[in-house]
């Protein structure tokens, strides 16, 4: 077993998702259209435990005194318990489940918050940093400067309007005025989801140790809470009398890092249609109570229901020489999937930027309806990938590494040797846009700049697989023979990298992968926040 990083070792709740940021699904026609109950079925003697849509005395579609004011101002504990309760009988009218339990809801202030919203992230040891570090520069997303766990910590900024904490079995509501908070009642009803989903399918035992996996089981989990917030939506002012709108507007974060944005985001993208496909196969919510208990394991499940893709079990050999070795973390062998969606992320996160060059132009990474298209030709032949860090054996023994004292050897598998040719033709382009200079031919680069080092790129068939060290020199003590590779390659030969074995897409190819997973769930609405926060800035610049 080897260990791997990823976001959801260092985020440990589940953030509110904006209705501003739903506006890209929805505008997609992803969310089905799900009919509320008909009261006219409700049971003489009501109970909370046993009917579906009435919660503590409320029924979903009741009507209180707030829903008529000027804003959603709360005013004292007992008008916030009715919310909640109604709220929680309108989940479960769409969803078709009853709440087990209560659900605690608390108000702190936004100077509370961030005082103490670090608690949100699992601290990092000194080698887990160094490992996120190594990962996000192999994919562009953060540069050799900059910590990787700063860097998506700082895409929250000011903007968090609650989260549920499933530690707590509590929602968290923040505001600027917690005597008296304006409750966002359709995001409040998007949390209620999240503690719902956690009372029946216990989302604390998932394997969520690589980036990969995190995005495939969001899929499912933000696909289910993200088609009930949009059936929420459209129910209000509808089929239901609602909370007016908060006027409280998100801050704006200075600096977008659009490549860890379109990484995070996925799952509010994808899963909604993936949530859809299960939708209409079974006609219903049945097969997406099933889905608990066989969860994605991979974001390609996501961005591809409908195929039956077979899958490489990707190994890393080592062939490095005594001047370096791969990295441990906690005494394992430090390991990534990156995925489909990460690796999209990684090509067209840029494309969202007209002031920064990238792999995936604009016009093919969004669709006319402001969605991001993560099924793209650089990526949707993915087989497989593992990403292993590499470090100077004198720095190892002396402690943690510098950036400068580390490397990685990244082997992708694809389901056709097109697939491989065009990872590969992609990444080199990569390459070349942060200012990477061929040495003696195509398949050798160095950069200087915010990405330094030397980087190999070799494709044999099936297999792409990637190497980046402090210098050309370095490269064949990481990964042997693969400077002469490199020559061969401009020859028109390929190297001798072996491919994995096919397996099917629903079986988890490299599960054992991962240490294990912490007790706490990370992560799963991380990117709500953010969503909130971007797109109203990426629309400002597609009008410009």
């Amino acid at each position: 077993m080897t260990a791997t990083l990823t976001r959801t070792r260092f985020l440990a709740a589940l953030v509110a998702v904006s209705m501003l940021a739903l506006l890209f699904v929805a505008a997609s026609g992803a969310v089905p259209l799900l009919p509320a109950g008909d009261s006219a079925d409700r049971p003489d003697d009501p109970s909370t435990e046993d009917t579906v849509g009435y919660v503590e005395g409320y029924w979903h579609d009741d009507e209180l005194d707030v829903d008529d004011r000027d804003d959603a101002a709360i005013e004292d504990e007992d008008e916030l318990e009715s919310v909640i309760y109604r709220s929680m009988a309108r989940v479960e009218e769409i969803r078709g489940l009853t709440f087990e339990d209560d659900v605690p809801v608390d108000v702190i202030s936004r100077e509370e918050f961030q005082d103490d919203h670090e608690e949100l992230f699992v601290e990092l040891s000194a080698d887990e940093r160094v490992q996120q570090n190594v990962t996000y520069e192999a994919l562009f997303m953060v540069d050799s400067e900059t910590d990787a766990e700063a860097a998506l910590e700082a895409m929250y900024g000011d903007s968090v309007g609650g989260y549920y904490d499933p530690g707590a079995n509590e929602i968290v509501l923040v505001s600027d005025s917690p005597e008296s908070p304006e409750v966002d009642e359709v995001i409040l009803g998007h949390e209620l989801l999240h503690a719902l989903q956690d009372q029946h399918f216990d989302l604390s035992g998932y394997d969520r140790e690589t980036i990969d996996q995190d995005n495939a089981k969001n899929g499912l989990i933000e696909g289910d809470a993200v088609t009930v917030e949009m059936e929420y939506d459209r129910n209000c002012g509808v089929e239901w009398d609602c909370l007016p709108e908060t006027e409280v507007q998100p801050t704006q974060p200075s600096d977008v890092n659009w490549g860890l944005y379109t990484l995070l985001y996925h799952p509010y993208d994808e899963g909604p249609t993936y949530v859809d496909f299960l939708l209409e196969a079974d006609d219903g919510w049945s097969a997406v109570d099933a889905a608990y208990d066989d969860p994605p394991q991979h974001s390609a499940e996501v961005i591809h229901p409908d195929e039956d893709r077979e899958l490489a079990d990707v190994s890393v050999a080592d062939e490095s020489d005594e001047a370096w070795e791969p990295f441990e973390v906690d005494g394992e062998v430090a390991t990534e999937t990156v995925g489909e969606a990460g690796m999209v992320a990684m090509f067209g996160g840029n494309a969202l930027d007209p002031n920064q060059p990238s792999v995936i132009e604009n016009e093919d990474f969004l669709t006319p309806d402001l969605r991001i298209d993560y099924d793209q030709p650089y990526t949707d032949g993915w087989a497989g990938d593992q990403l292993v860090t590499y470090v100077d054996s004198a720095a190892a023994a002396n402690g943690t590494p510098a950036t400068e004292e580390t490397g990685f050897v990244w082997q992708t598998e694809w389901t056709s040797s097109e697939d491989a040719d065009q990872f590969a033709d992609g990444y080199g382009e990569l390459l070349e846009l942060n200012g990477a200079e061929s040495v003696d031919g195509e398949a050798l680069y160095e950069i200087d700049d915010a990405y330094p080092g030397a980087y190999a790129v070799q494709t044999d068939g099936e297999t792409v697989t990637i190497v980046r060290a402090p210098s050309v020199d370095d490269l064949d003590a990481v990964a042997a023979g693969v400077t002469a590779d490199a020559d061969d390659a401009e020859d028109g030969d390929t190297n001798d990298a072996e491919s994995g074995e096919p397996s099917e897409l629903n079986e988890t190819a490299d599960e054992d992968d991962g240490a294990a997973s912490d007790d706490s769930i990370p992560g799963f609405a991380a990117p709500g926040a953010v969503i909130a926060i971007t797109v109203a800035v990426l629309v400002a610049r597609l009008r410009n």
